[in-house]
């Protein structure tokens, strides 16, 4: 058996390898250069166009609006994720007829714009007026703000209930299977093993698709609903200031990126017994 006499000496460390000065790179930083000259440029005109008497005649709309999108938002985001439930349970269905229904439904949603639904809902359903009245859903349809929520609501159910078929899924099989071999009732199960599971996996996904109509909702303004989008359209229609759409940039900045930190903590909040 034999053995070292003597320790190998340390060695220094390797140096660094002189990364060439290429055509990529040359073009990388001159890109990111002009985002950084036209951000400065954007910050400098907005102070120096600063306008107090436009701020004040026009700051309270867009807070209005700001508050109309937020509310069609959240409502849509919750009746979504009440109807998503029947359809995920639908697409996940053995029975074809029934699967059959719920992929039709979210492959039409999902597949179509948003604004030719919105247009379907709120031009389209104008057609059947003397039938809506005769159901009584005429004071529903006749409204602006309630056709901009029901084109959101069905649009973003299709999203979720893949978001949810999805999530539910990935559980693995074996979680079933354990809880079958202890007794638990399967509605049990579901509720108390599968879904927070699967809550947990869809829940990134479900922050996007939350910014995505955010973002999307702007589209209400085309059917005469003030939202901060429509709201915007008026301020710039009585004072032709490009900066008008400026700050209406900025607000939905503002609210996609709380919502993005927020989702991070509830993330890492719902998340955090999987840390190593």
């Amino acid at each position: 058996m034999s053995h070292a006499q003597t320790l190998i000496p340390a060695q220094p460390a390797p140096k660094q390898a002189h990364k060439p000065i290429t055509a990529t790179r040359i073009t990388g930083y001159v890109v990111v250069a002009l985002w950084i000259v036209l951000a400065a440029a954007l910050v400098t005109m907005v102070v120096t166009g600063w306008d107090p008497e436009k701020f004040t005649r026009y700051g309270p709309r867009y807070l209005h609006g700001l508050y109309t999108t937020i509310a069609l938002v959240v409502i849509s985001v919750f009746f979504g994720a009440i109807l998503s439930l029947p359809l995920a349970f639908a697409r996940m269905s053995k029975n074809r007829f029934i699967n059959g229904i719920a992929y039709c439904y979210v492959y039409v949603f999902r597949g179509t714009p948003l604004l030719a639904q919105l247009f379907l809902i709120y031009y389209g359903l104008g057609s059947f007026r003397p039938q809506l009245e005769t159901v009584g859903l005429w004071w529903f349809f006749r409204d602006a703000w309630y056709c901009g929520l029901f084109a959101m609501t069905i649009n973003t159910a299709a999203y979720q209930a893949e978001i949810l078929r999805g999530a539910i899924q990935s559980v693995p099989r074996g979680q079933h299977e354990a809880a079958a071999s202890l007794g638990i009732h399967q509605v049990i199960a579901f509720r108390k093993i599968v879904l927070p599971q699967a809550l947990i996996v869809a829940l990134r996904p479900y922050g996007n698709e939350i910014i995505l109509l955010i973002k999307g909702s702007a589209v209400v303004a085309i059917i005469t609903v003030l939202d901060l989008m429509g709201e915007t359209r008026y301020a710039f229609s009585r004072t032709f200031d490009y900066q008008t759409y400026l700050w209406a940039a900025i607000f939905y900045l503002t609210m996609v990126e709380a919502l993005r930190h927020l989702w991070a903590w509830i993330e890492r909040r719902l998340t955090r017994h999987l840390k190593r």
